[in-house]
């Protein structure tokens, strides 16, 4: 169920050279968000940015943990456009970061975008990365990087979803090219590096890797205890009992101290449901509570 394809070195470098100068001229956008506990409830402390990248005024549903909605003005991402996002969650915050809806990447005439996210997690903090999915438009062209450095003592789980084409117009990707990274890192070891290198004319790719379905998502929890292992475990099976085999694949694997739970399907709700089941299961089992899901998913 994993896409990762491994090229070699000298095309790397080449591709990385052609996507510098599509993005050089292009609108730059950049964020940079740092959380610290106050005591009485996580703040945003430092805050920093440049071009059409924002957030909404931090919310507190639960209390203490601090709920941030990432904004992206123009409503979609094209040829030569560069977005970073860079959250660190510091000395005991609780965070929550999602988006008001899909990010869209749209048809780019061979044209690369560039997206690069940056999550920290010190000791003690917590940082759950739940973004709603992204969408690529048939023809769109687009680099994306993930970069997690966490601590010991940090609590994490964080979410990918990507969807190609839009299956509710009937409509694939059949052409295009997606390529990225997801890097993370605990105390600076390195525990996984996934690739992905994907183009819309690779009818083998779709139907071996992707196998037929239009959508992956990929969860990124890391856990300190086995018991969480089989407590998931149990869930997915209960998952995969409830959705037939053309709605829903979803497994775990474990390495070392991170669970990676991956999952294909064909419609966005179906994985952020299950995805959000995961997520509650995460939370209760830090902090003995069930979190309800924030309200922006639901509009």
């Amino acid at each position: 169920m994993t896409i990762a394809l491994e090229t070699s070195v000298a095309v790397q470098s080449g591709l990385g050279q052609v996507i510098d100068a599509h993005t050089e001229f292009g609108w730059k956008a950049r964020l940079q968000l740092g959380f610290v506990n106050r005591g009485d409830k996580t703040v945003l402390k430092h805050r920093s940015q440049q071009g059409p990248l924002a957030i909404q005024r931090p919310l507190y549903p639960e209390g203490n943990p601090c709920h941030t909605y990432l904004l992206h003005p123009p409503g979609g991402v094209v040829g030569g456009d560069t977005l970073q996002i860079k959250v660190s969650a510091e000395k005991g915050a609780q965070v929550l970061v999602t988006t008001p809806g899909a990010t869209k990447f749209y048809r780019s005439d061979n044209k690369y975008a560039k997206q690069q996210q940056i999550l920290s997690v010190d000791k003690s903090s917590r940082l759950e990365w739940l973004p709603q999915e992204n969408i690529f438009f048939p023809e769109s062209h687009v680099r994306l990087d993930t970069q997690v450095h966490l601590e010991s003592g940090a609590q994490f789980l964080g979410w990918e979803m990507h969807c190609f084409g839009r299956p509710a117009l009937n409509e694939g990707y059949d052409a295009g090219h997606l390529i990225g990274k997801t890097e993370i890192y605990l105390d600076g070891k390195r525990l996984l590096t996934e690739g992905l290198n994907f183009k819309g004319d690779d009818n083998l790719l779709k139907n071996k890797g992707l196998l037929g379905y239009q959508m992956m998502g990929t969860v990124y929890i890391l856990i300190e205890d086995d018991e969480f292992s089989q407590l998931v475990q149990s869930l997915l099976n209960n998952m995969q009992q409830e959705h037939k085999e053309s709605a829903l694949l979803i497994a775990a694997s474990q390495l070392e101290n991170l669970l990676v739970i991956r999952a294909l399907g064909n419609w966005s709700e179906v994985i952020l449901n299950c995805f959000q089941k995961i997520w509650q299961l995460a939370r209760e089992h830090w902090t003995g509570e069930c979190p309800y899901p924030p309200r922006i998913w639901a509009t």
